[in-house]
């Protein structure tokens, strides 16, 4: 009888191990994984902010492109700093494709 009580006691108690040792394991997963997230989230946001000051950057590179690219000012440099005049009238040809 005293084999058979030892059996009783021991099978409570492995199942109560394994269950307590499936728990720890799925408090470290969760910890783990909680870790994670939070990491992931803060390069998320780090990138989030990347890319808004990279399309600041892009709006004020259009903005300059168009400054520069202006008809007042393409004039202006191939008057002032290439020292080209506009043709008169009769110095244009018109050359008509046929």
């Amino acid at each position: 009888m005293a084999f058979g009580n030892s059996i009783r006691f021991r099978q409570p108690f492995l199942l109560t191990m394994v269950f307590a040792l499936v728990c720890v394991m799925s408090a470290i997963a969760i910890v783990y994984t909680k870790h994670e997230s939070r990491k992931l989230f803060v390069e998320l946001e780090q990138l989030t902010t990347e890319r808004d000051e990279l399309n600041i950057e892009w709006g004020q590179l259009q903005i300059e492109q168009s400054t520069w690219a202006t008809h007042a000012r393409i004039e202006h440099v191939a008057s002032d700093e290439l020292s080209l005049v506009r043709p008169k009238s009769t110095e244009i040809y018109v050359i008509e494709r046929q």
